[in-house]
This record gives C-alpha cells, sequence and structure tokens, in this order.
C-alpha cells in the first residue's frame, strides 16, 4: 500500500521544486518592474491628468494593464514562493494533516496565480511590451499551468492519505 502514494509524492516533489524555481524568477522580473515603474513615475505621472496623477499605476515600460500586471504578479509570486517551501515540507511529512494544509495553500495560490495570469493576458491583448515583461507574462503562465498540476498531485496524495487512514 505504501507504493500506491510514491507516484504522488514523486509528482508533487517534481512539480514543487519546478514551481519554486518559477516563482523565484517571477519575483525578480516582477520586482525589478516594480522598481523600475516607481523610480520613472515622477515623470510618468507629470503628463497624466489629475486622476491619474494622484496615484500613478502607468507604467512607462508597458501599457495601461502592466501596472495592475506587476502588482498582482508580485504579490502571486511571493505567496507562490512561500507555498512552494513551505509545501515541501508538507510533502516530506506525507501525513494528513501536511497534505491538507499544502492541498489549500496550492489552491489559493494557484488562484492568485490566475488573477495575475488573467492581468498577462489582457496586457498581451492590448500589446505593446518590452522583453523583460513578455518574458513575465510567459512564465506567469507556464507558472499557473504547473501549479494546477501541482494542486491536483497534492488533493490526489491527500485523498490517497485519507483514504488510508480510513481503512485502517
Amino acid at each position: 500500500m505504501a507504493m500506491a502514494s510514491e507516484g504522488p509524492k514523486s509528482a508533487a516533489l517534481i512539480l514543487l521544486t519546478l514551481n519554486l524555481v518559477l516563482y523565484f524568477i517571477v519575483i525578480v522580473i516582477a520586482s525589478w518592474a516594480m522598481n523600475h515603474g516607481i523610480q520613472r513615475s515622477k515623470e510618468t505621472a507629470s503628463v497624466l491628468s489629475i486622476p491619474a496623477r494622484i496615484f500613478p499605476i502607468y507604467f512607462p515600460i508597458g501599457n495601461m494593464a502592466t501596472g495592475f500586471y506587476i502588482i498582482f504578479t508580485l504579490i502571486a509570486g511571493v505567496v507562490g514562493f512561500t507555498t512552494s517551501l513551505t509545501g515541501l515540507n508538507n510533502i516530506f511529512q506525507w501525513n494528513a494533516p501536511n497534505l491538507n494544509a499544502a492541498a489549500i495553500s496550492s489552491l489559493t495560490t494557484w488562484a492568485l496565480t490566475l488573477l495575475a495570469m488573467g492581468f498577462a493576458c489582457k496586457e498581451i491583448e492590448l500589446g505593446w511590451t518590452n522583453s523583460n515583461l513578455r518574458t513575465l507574462e510567459t512564465i506567469t503562465i507556464i507558472v499557473s499551468a504547473t501549479q494546477l498540476l501541482c494542486t491536483g498531485v497534492i488533493h490526489v496524495g491527500a485523498s490517497e492519505v485519507a483514504h488510508r487512514i480510513g481503512r485502517v
């Protein structure tokens, strides 16, 4: 019976490690974009109309969706990195409470990543972004898919452990 749970455990470890790396890359690029936008916001905001000048979410390196995209991607990256790190610990434990904690945090991270991916899709639709933002958009879309797979694998592992406990 222990062999049945090795498949989801191995897959979860691989996916969590991959997500850890991808979310770290997301954090680095989104942090750079945020810093770049903040440094250039004074000159950018000076040409905007009054409501936009008060709180400029317009970034000089993209389009009108870039500000929202960068903010939500940075949040999703930090939450995703943390979830992947704690998820690795939970998967190593491989018991019901830890797997349930990993499952719910993975689902929350996936929801935040989908929100960031939605803004990435809107930014792609509007066009005119530089290569750093296109890289961030691509990685955001990829990590949303790998996070979905990771969430599914963790839920399968949690249900197997719960089913095994129920039989004992």
